[in-house]
């Protein structure tokens, strides 16, 4: 829910987990480095991404 923003950020905890959970993605592992590729038909992805690059931008509290 911090990431979050907008209308996304009013969904219901069952829309959320259906939404974010059913995520249509591949585990890449290259180079001693894992990325996770989301797919791009899916209608929630730039929701996902955005929500990352957003958790990635906070400081680290340690």
């Amino acid at each position: 829910m911090l990431a979050l923003t907008g209308e996304t950020r009013r969904w219901e905890p069952r829309r959320l987990r259906l939404r974010l959970f059913s995520a249509a993605a591949q585990l890449v592992t290259t180079a001693r480095r894992r990325h996770l590729r989301f797919a791009h038909h899916w209608p929630w992805t730039d929701v996902v991404t955005d929500a990352t690059k957003r958790l990635d931008a906070l400081p680290n509290p340690g």
